[in-house]
């Protein structure tokens, strides 16, 4: 079918409508999704400008996809027409390599399949992602979205939530738990959510006072600030998890004496180098640093139902397709709280 998004042509990463072809001749396990919602991401811009390298022109971003099935192929049996699904930063994988048997699609072996800026192994093209009308995906990469989560709100947990609570998780974060979060955007303010709602005591770390009001709304137990020397000194081995949401490159050396004994930091922000760290301060505390990408389908699905049986939603500010540039540019400038998303129903057809 032929449908219409938004595209970036150029490093500019400016966008403007571009007509494509979905495929409508659905294979047997494909799911036709006409999308109602898509959040955006600090990826997309990335993407959008070409910063990591890797992006053939043109490109439709989008990887928080919320939509209502409109056609599915005839094997489907997990989703049908009406039901509303979701998307996320994925679409395909080999399905039989030992991370996809384990439910890890991420780290497919023969590599996953993004849902925008990837080969397209059935149009022969690149994928093209959510700030469009309509999408196609196979069965196994469509999610479903509870009843009781306001699906615009849901959007942002296909990227930003599932990238805080599968480190979370990982870190066995329970009850008592003591967890901190440094930054407070789109990521951090999920992070705080999540592991608020797991039962953790939740600290925000930030370099300036003004978002100690913000974290507390949030639902933060308390607030450090990372620039007050004898603050930071205090808080020596205060907390078993640190969740790094800095999405630039940054020392995390200051961050490592707050970790107590065994205690790690999950960078999840920077995709990309960041200071050098101190083995000293790691092995003095038995501390490490880790990454964490995403998570595969299952645990996705795991989050999705978390979210609704928490009520767990990200805070959004809904645009329109058409103010997608400034968007993008309030974005750079960490002028949103905390996450934007897209009304496709204000993208029609016909323009452009």
């Amino acid at each position: 079918m032929q449908t219409i998004g938004y595209a970036a042509r150029d490093t500019s990463g400016e966008l403007s409508p571009l007509k494509f072809d979905r495929r409508d001749d659905l294979a047997a396990n494909d799911v036709a999704i006409e999308i109602l919602y898509c959040g955006i991401c600090h990826s997309d811009l990335h993407f959008a400008r070409d910063d990591w390298g890797m992006t053939t022109y043109p490109v439709v971003p989008g990887h928080e996809i919320v939509g209502r099935v409109i056609a599915t192929g005839t094997d489907v049996s997990k989703h049908s027409v009406g039901d509303t699904v979701a998307i996320g930063c994925m679409v395909d994988s080999c399905q039989h390599c030992d991370q996809c048997e384990a439910d890890q699609e991420q780290f497919c072996r023969e590599g996953m399949t993004m849902t925008y800026g990837s080969p397209d192994a059935h149009s022969g093209g690149m994928t093209h992602g959510g700030f469009s009308k309509h999408i196609t995906a196979r069965e196994e990469f469509v999610l479903t979205v509870p009843a009781n989560l306001d699906p615009a709100k849901a959007a942002p947990l296909l990227c930003a939530g599932i990238t805080t609570y599968s480190p979370l998780k990982a870190c066995g974060v329970k009850e008592g738990s003591r967890v901190a979060v440094i930054g407070l955007g789109g990521l951090g303010h999920m992070a705080v959510k999540l592991a608020s709602a797991m039962g953790a005591h939740v600290t925000v770390l930030s370099r300036t006072p003004d978002k100690a009001k913000d974290a507390d709304s949030l639902g933060a137990d308390a607030f450090l600030l990372s620039t007050d020397e004898d603050a930071m000194a205090k808080a020596a081995r205060s907390f078993d998890v640190i969740v790094d949401t800095v999405p630039v490159i940054h020392d995390i050396n200051p961050y490592i004496p707050l970790l107590d004994i065994g205690g790690e930091i999950s960078i999840v922000g920077q995709v990309g180098p960041i200071e050098q760290p101190n083995a000293a301060l790691m092995m003095f505390g038995k501390n490490s640093i880790s990454g964490s990408f995403i998570g595969g389908i299952a645990e996705t699905q795991e989050m999705l139902d978390f979210c609704a049986d928490k009520q767990v939603m990200p805070d959004i500010e809904m645009i329109r397709m058409d103010e997608v540039n400034t968007a993008f540019e309030r974005l750079e400038n960490s002028d949103v709280r905390y996450r934007f998303v897209i009304d496709m129903g204000s993208l029609a057809l016909d323009q452009g």
